[in-house]
């Protein structure tokens, strides 16, 4: 999603964060491979409320489990669960020793996530390894004498491990058993480096069968077995283009192996091969996920995770036989007694109404949530501010949680058109009920203008199933309008195309649009966006991909965008760019926005998106100042179903001036200009009495413009700004704190000229869960004495673009046809021209 050349990319990130502020940073920065937002979801053990991880203990009578990020254990055909530890951290993955004695268990806490032994007999919880890595998948070997695991301490790559246990305790330093290898393969979404996870043991513990990516550019890769030694020997016995989630269990047999797969399909699912590969076979069946399988001990049974109704849930099923049944926790002994609290959130009117809570323990920084409630959490965090990130859930105006007793901070918000709350509740050992009222900051479909969200998946690989009603849920809660859930592949995995209809979801209402559109995937032209489609998804859903028959980079992102617009589509640029690119100093780029601004074949730029704001914002101001008038769009690219999320649904949201809210009126007014983008700030701006979208036609000579300006923010900004061609013109002054201003600016113009309202943050700023607060109107448009908007230094910098991507593309070995190649280098050429005209 990022379109420098590849060897600047982790430098440019790591630039990212410190422009964003050096106090806020990913988590577990251990992990030295790409795309972040991807292995710490579908891989990473995470804080969700109900299990996430299952064992068996010594017999078929006893499961362990994670929930709510600490661990339970419950008999089989019981409804009690006992919890077993009660953090200080978040402890994941238990696996029960042969003779169930121990459970050994990842646990996050420090920074870092550490292996844990947990005596089940004394109850005596101790370290086991804590080498400030990240350590995950901690599997018994059957003699109990020996623990392989994934760990990061070799350069922060996954590689397999293996510790030799005696009484409880480690018996000399971990091994690495896996050779780390330099694939040399043009992998795009995991690193170069081959990597190697999911360890599990043979019965006689000689061998390992884990999944690896060795020899292959997609997915998380195939099925391998190996000998449970440093550079033993290892072979695949299966392959096929997983991602992180096939966790491969190995019978007590011997000759059974149950994994997770979506073969050919869209959703997770169990099924079984032999030790030696052989050809699967499904096990279960469903359109939603089953993952984490685990054997009993004389193979007769599989405990295995469910999200089948939404959140996660914990099944046994009988083998032979089939019976599947859910182990529900309906009565919960916690280690550590707990008191009910029940929040209510109002409207002014003291309406319950939807909001974002989040309820934080003072003293760990653990977050806590409803049981029956999605747990979601931030990807980066202040180390200063907090130990943990950020943890949330949805309510729907009343939700109770159990807590241990101490001081909570109950914070509540509801998008950004309403003032947040933060208060600090005394839980002791009475039920308590705390009440919240939030109130406006500004009423904004009062004027009009309503706010969308232009780039939602509702699934995409993670911990939860998604539905359309629990979308509205969530929108609502954000006070959200417009979704566009933006249908897209994750490698050949496409979880919500059967939702299309090219209507909007049934489910919409009067005030809040549900739309399934796409994203178009491309890992060479940029990712881009088609809404409004009313026929078909365009197929297939992706180009440039290395190694397929999808490799040609026709159909360009041009191509895409006519196809969109044949149905009746919107098209737009997402998540553009992390930084300026430089041409004049070698950097280089293949992103084709400059080709389809020049053609006219979009619509809007996602200038608030996943990606650095103001470098974005920066390429834009270059654009219009090349006469080309494209309004700002925004999304936050919210993975709606993910417990580990960079940005909640509506995080980054286009707010349009539509009048009423009709979801083709709405399109209408987007494309016109009629918006402004933001992940905080509230903007209002006029100039000469007109708002953004406008045209102001003025005779030569000089002119007094007056500028009104009104800014309420839910987080403080540092500067509050009018510009004209890139160029500040007015710097309103920010008091108290600098979240409300309301001014009248005057200005001068003796020329054309395009005028934005921005304000944003220097660096990262709660309850902001981004980079830094920013947004930005789109542009009111002055034309004196009808000369256009030119710069030709602005313009001279699009050519040089082009040329560059011209010479790439030429080169690209993924061509078809001869046909194919010089369509495309016909339409670079195109808007060469273009710009030229407008340099010269």
């Amino acid at each position: 999603m990022r379109y420098l050349t590849r060897a600047a990319v982790a430098v440019v990130l790591a630039a990212t964060w410190q422009q964003a502020g050096a106090q806020r940073a990913p988590v577990l920065q251990q992990i030295a491979v790409p795309h972040s937002y991807y292995f710490r979801e579908m891989y990473l053990p995470q804080h969700t409320s109900g299990p996430g991880w299952v064992t068996w203990g010594k017999d078929e009578s006893t499961l362990f489990y994670s929930m709510g990020g600490t661990l339970w254990r419950q008999e089989l055909d019981a409804a009690e669960a006992t919890e077993l530890t009660s953090g200080p951290g978040y402890d994941y993955q238990p696996d029960c020793s042969p003779d169930g004695r121990y459970l050994v268990y990842s646990s996050y806490r420090d920074d870092a996530v550490s292996l844990r032994l947990l005596d089940l007999t004394t109850g005596v919880d101790a370290p086991l390894l804590a080498n400030g890595a990240v350590n995950v998948e901690p599997r018994w070997s059957p003699d109990g004498k020996q623990i392989a695991f994934v760990s990061t301490v070799f350069k922060g790559r996954w590689h397999v491990f293996t510790l030799t246990v005696e009484q409880g305790r480690a018996n000399g330093a971990p091994v690495q058993i896996t050779t780390d290898h330099d694939s040399q393969l043009p992998r795009y979404y995991y690193d170069r480096f081959d990597h190697f996870i999911s360890p599990t043991w043979s019965p006689d513990g000689s061998e390992l069968i884990l999944i690896s990516n060795a020899g292959k550019i997609w997915g998380t890769g195939g099925v391998w077995r190996m000998e449970a030694k440093p550079g033993g020997k290892i072979r695949q016995i299966w392959f096929e283009e997983t991602t992180w989630k096939a966790r491969p269990d190995w019978a007590r047999d011997g000759n059974r192996v149950i994994y997770s797969s979506y073969l050919g399909r869209q959703w997770n699912q169990l099924w079984l091969m032999t030790a030696d590969g052989g050809d699967p076979f499904q096990l279960t069946y469903g359109d939603y996920d089953n993952t984490n399988p685990r054997w009993s001990p004389n193979s007769s049974k599989i405990a295995f995770i469910s999200n089948r109704d939404g959140n996660t849930s914990l099944w046994a099923l009988d083998l032979p036989g089939g019976r599947s049944r859910e182990i529900v926790a309906r009565t919960r002994t916690y280690k550590v007694s707990r008191t009910s609290l029940t929040l209510r959130v109002t409207s002014p009117a003291g309406q319950p109404t939807p909001a974002r809570l989040s309820v934080t323990a003072l003293e760990t920084g653990r977050g806590f949530v409803p049981a029956d409630a999605w747990a979601q959490a931030d990807d980066g965090f202040d180390r200063s501010e907090r130990r943990f990130e950020f943890t949330y859930f949805h309510s729907r105006g009343t939700s109770q949680l159990d807590l241990p007793s101490g001081r909570y901070v109950i914070e509540a918000t509801k998008g950004l058109e309403y003032g947040r709350r933060v208060d600090t509740v005394d839980v002791g050992v009475r039920s308590a009920v705390h009440r919240i009222t939030l109130r406006r900051l500004m009423d904004l479909p009062r004027l009009g203008w309503w706010s969308g969200d232009l780039h939602v998946h509702m699934n995409y690989g993670g911990h939860y199933r998604n539905t359309p009603a629990n979308l509205r849920f969530q929108a609502e809660a954000e006070d959200l309008h417009v979704v566009e859930n933006l249908i897209v592949n994750k490698e050949a995995r496409i979880p919500d195309i059967g939702y299309f209809t090219g209507k909007l979801d049934p489910l919409s209402t009067s005030s809040t649009l549900i739309k399934h559109d796409q994203e178009y995937h491309t890992s060479f032209w940029g990712h881009s966006a088609l809404l409004g489609l009313a026929n078909n998804i365009v197929l297939p859903g992706y180009a440039g991909y290395v190694n397929t028959a999808a490799a040609s980079l026709e159909p360009n992102n041009t191509t895409v965008f006519q196809l969109a617009r044949a149905q009746g589509g919107v098209t737009g640029y997402v998540h553009l760019f992390e930084a300026v690119a430089d041409f004049t100093r070698g950097e280089t780029t293949n992103h084709a926005f400059p080709i389809d601004a020049a053609l006219g074949t979009i619509d809007y730029l996602e200038v608030v998106g996943f990606a650095d704001h103001r470098s974005t914002e920066a390429v834009w101001h270059k654009l219009l100042n090349t006469g080309v008038r494209l309004p700002t769009g925004a999304g936050t690219d919210a993975m709606a179903n993910y417990a580990s999320l960079r940005g909640h649904l509506g995080m980054g949201r286009v707010f349009v001036n539509s009048g009423r809210l009709n979801y083709h009126a709405w399109l209408a007014a987007l494309k016109a200009g009629k918006t402004f983008a933001t992940n905080g700030p509230l903007l209002r701006f006029s100039l000469n009495g007109r708002e953004p979208g406008a045209e102001i036609a003025l005779p030569v000579g000089t002119h007094r413009l007056t500028a009104k300006v009104s800014l309420r923010s839910i987080v403080s900004v540092d500067s509050f700004e009018i510009v004209r061609n890139g160029q500040v013109v007015g710097s309103i002054a920010l008091t108290g704190d600098r979240t409300a201003a309301d001014a009248t600016v005057q200005l001068e113009a003796v020329a054309s000229g395009w005028y934005t309202l921005r304000a944003f943050a220097r660096a990262a700023r709660h309850p902001t869960l981004d980079v830094y607060p920013f947004a930005t109107t789109s542009p009111v448009y002055v034309v004196v004495g009808g000369q256009p908007i030119r710069s030709s230094d602005d313009a001279r910098y699009f050519v040089r673009w082009l040329d560059q991507l011209a010479e790439t593309a030429r080169n690209h070995p993924g061509w078809n046809s001869a046909a194919e190649r010089d369509k495309v280098l016909g339409d670079i050429s195109k808007a060469r021209a273009f710009y030229d005209e407008r340099a010269r």
